[in-house]
């Protein structure tokens, strides 16, 4: 690996080889990040539905309430 990795030329070793790291890096990130807010959008998706229920119901309660008083 040290002869491969002297064989190379100095551009590469200096130029070349941090420009793939950081893409990779980028990559890598980026999919960590991306699979973060993944689940956050869909937990916060569930939790506005659940919401939503939540709300319908007791709109639904208030009324036959106030229909049963009448």
């Amino acid at each position: 690996m040290k002869e491969l990795w002297h064989g190379l030329p100095w551009w590469v070793r200096r130029v070349v080889v941090p420009v793939i790291l950081v893409i990779v890096a980028w990559s890598l990130l980026s999919t960590v990040f991306g699979a973060i807010f993944a689940v956050l959008g869909w937990a916060l998706g569930l939790v506005i539905k659940l919401l939503v229920i939540v709300a319908l119901g007791a709109a639904v309660v208030v009324l036959v309430k106030k229909a049963s008083r009448m």
